[in-house]
């Protein structure tokens, strides 16, 4: 049966407009115990509803609380650090190539926690324009509070992140590539091989036989709101393996795709992260050179096609 995430299922949206439509919570909650997902079904059966339609405004207190929550998660994993490692190197190849400006767009960005804290250190330097962009708009509004706040030189839309005026050079997303089914991950690859963009950079649960229980675990210790608990184990039920990655990369024909730190260098008791990267031919040696002994990370293959 399909694994689905509640979140996906409580906001619906009028593709060709963007307007907010109605959810019926009964119909989400049959679709959830068709997909035989008692649990989630009844989670959603406690989200207040006004005539049998899930209230928007609870729905989006509770998802704004959810990624609240998330953005503790990425505290401890570390993801910031993580997302700069790779995102150093790439910038200044980028940089060595003439290329400007130099533009970072976060793809899915919920509260905007990696882009704001990637600001706030101010490690990518002063001529890095960040951006981020989700569809959600209750996200969006917390996101751009936050940064007014904290004084941050970043900026938020609810956007297409491919339909922005202007281009990215890095287009960049964490646990998203799971929230695309296999045959929708080409065209989504595909749609940033575009004039101005030199790489792609996203993390995602990697898709280790035991990331579902290492999941469980994490967030049953560390979030309170069960729609969170679901959704983070059905994360690392829905991850995409390596191959189907790289396969799917491999569509944004003008660039060289890689793994880095792949499945073989992942916990297998623990939902790691790990990213997809993609480089135009020109960055690769200078990427290479800028990453040092990091560099033997980056592989074109996965571990088990290695042999």
């Amino acid at each position: 049966m399909a694994v689905l995430e509640i979140s996906d299922l409580v906001v619906a949206r009028d593709p060709g407009t963007g307007a907010r439509l109605d959810v019926h919570r009964a119909e989400v909650a049959t679709r959830l115990r068709d997909a035989g997902d008692e649990r989630a079904a009844r989670i959603v059966e406690r989200i207040p509803a006004v005539n049998g339609v899930l209230d928007p405004a609870a729905v989006d207190r509770l998802l704004v609380r959810v990624h609240t929550e998330l953005q503790r998660l990425n505290e401890e994993l570390h993801m910031v650090r993580r997302f700069a490692e790779v995102l150093r190197p790439i910038l200044a190849a980028a940089r060595q190539a003439g290329v400007t400006p130099l533009r970072v767009v976060d793809i899915g960005c919920g509260l905007g926690f990696v882009v704001r804290s990637l600001a706030a250190s101010g490690v990518l330097g002063e001529d890095v324009e960040l951006v981020g962009v989700d569809f959600n708009p209750a996200l969006i509004a917390e996101a751009s509070r936050l940064a007014r706040h904290e004084r941050l030189r970043c900026r938020f839309f609810v956007a297409d992140a491919f339909a922005l005026p202007g281009h990215a050079t890095v287009y960049l997303s964490n646990g998203v590539l799971h929230h695309f089914a296999a045959d929708a991950l080409p065209s989504f690859f595909r749609a940033q091989d575009r004039p101005g963009t030199q790489a792609f950079l996203h993390y995602d649960v990697a898709a280790t036989p035991l990331a579902p229980l290492g999941a469980w675990v994490f967030h049953r210790a560390r979030m309170r709101e069960p729609l969170g608990r679901h959704d983070g184990v059905a994360s690392a039920r829905r991850a995409h393996g390596d191959r189907v990655l790289l396969d799917a990369a491999a569509h944004a024909d003008g660039m060289d795709v890689f793994l880095f730190e792949p499945v073989r260098h992942a916990n297998p008791f623990c939902a790691a992260m790990r990213p997809v990267v993609g480089l135009r031919p020109a960055l690769v040696d200078g990427v290479r050179r800028a990453l040092g002994r990091r560099a033997r990370g980056l592989v074109t293959v996965p571990a088990r096609e290695q042999r």
